[in-house]
């Protein structure tokens, strides 16, 4: 068994993927290299054969959760962490964090990170932000950081998917489904991970439909998360709260092209805190309050549109 099996799913990333299996490579530990060739077509797989230290798997492009899936049940790691094959691993982050692991025992080590914009070159530092409930935290109060600076146990993780039907923000669905286990955080003060911005698509940045989609997804995690906290009796005020602080813009942008639908979910916010404040002007707070929330929005749409 490995002590860190690094799961990198990858489609047509050649450019970038050697500098990824590089960082895995000098982050220190006994590290695993699991690499998901999802069906890429630039000569990744050809690459892939000529590297003795990887475990390479190939699929036909089904998409990051299924490879992903596949990538965790060819891992033999201890401990588990995700990287997307544009982003590398900062140096001694792997070996800093699985020592702290077992020094305090944690199920889950959280960190910072780094963005690094390709194209300026400038660089910045998002330091970990503490905060006492870490489900509060990763619904929307403060700054949650993001899942590839973390290290899971593996036991942790066992049975959380990444789940096909959110696969638009699978990786927001997947941490929460962490938290709601309760894990034992320990924290590293480092970034872990160099985040990279560049002009090719990610997944998160989208446009068109499927940028509406990735709003609707959105929704769809946090109701569904929040119905279960309900039926645990584990969703406090604080994490109504925390939720809502998150739902609100993903609403509002969805309703430039869904305003019935969003005022559903408005109506459903409304439910969770009866005390709600849109945090908006007062008149178009007024306008939501006379013309209701969906035609509000049509309005603002009309308003919008070249004469």
């Amino acid at each position: 068994m490995s002590d860190i099996s690094v799961v990198i799913p990858t489609f047509n990333r050649l450019w970038a993927l050697p500098q990824a299996v590089e960082s895995c490579r000098s982050a220190g530990g006994n590290v695993e290299i699991v690499v998901i060739d999802d069906g890429s077509t630039d000569g990744t797989w050809d690459w892939l054969q000529a590297q003795q230290d990887i475990v390479a798997i190939r699929t036909d492009n089904w998409g990051k959760d299924w490879a992903v899936e596949t990538a965790l049940a060819a891992a033999r790691g201890e401990y588990v962490r995700f990287l997307d094959s544009d982003d590398w691993l900062c140096e001694d982050a792997n070996a800093d964090q699985l020592a702290l692991a077992r020094e305090t025992g944690a199920d889950l080590v959280v960190a910072g990170y780094e963005d690094y914009d390709e194209e300026s070159g400038e660089r910045h530092v998002n330091a970990w932000s503490d905060c006492d409930d870490f489900i509060a935290q990763q619904l929307g109060e403060g700054w949650a950081s993001h899942y590839s600076a973390f290290l899971f146990r593996r036991e942790l993780i066992r049975g959380i998917p990444h789940r096909q039907d959110f696969a638009l923000r699978d990786d927001r669905l997947f941490i929460l489904e962490v938290a709601m286990r309760q894990p034992r955080l320990a924290v590293y003060r480092q970034p872990a991970f160099v985040h990279r911005r560049h002009g090719g698509e990610r997944l998160q940045y989208t446009a068109g439909f499927k940028r509406d989609l990735g709003y609707w997804t959105h929704i769809a995690i946090y109701r569904k998360v929040l119905g279960l906290l309900e039926q645990r009796g584990e969703l406090t005020p604080r994490r109504k709260q925390a939720a809502i602080r998150t739902l609100w813009p993903n609403v509002r942008s969805f309703a430039k092209a869904y305003p019935r639908e969003a005022a559903e979910v408005v109506d459903w916010i409304y439910r969770l805190d009866p005390q709600f404040v849109p945090p908006v002007r007062p008149a178009l707070a007024l306008a939501y309050r006379l013309l209701g929330f969906a035609m509000t929005e049509r309005l603002l749409r009309l308003r919008s549109l070249p004469q």
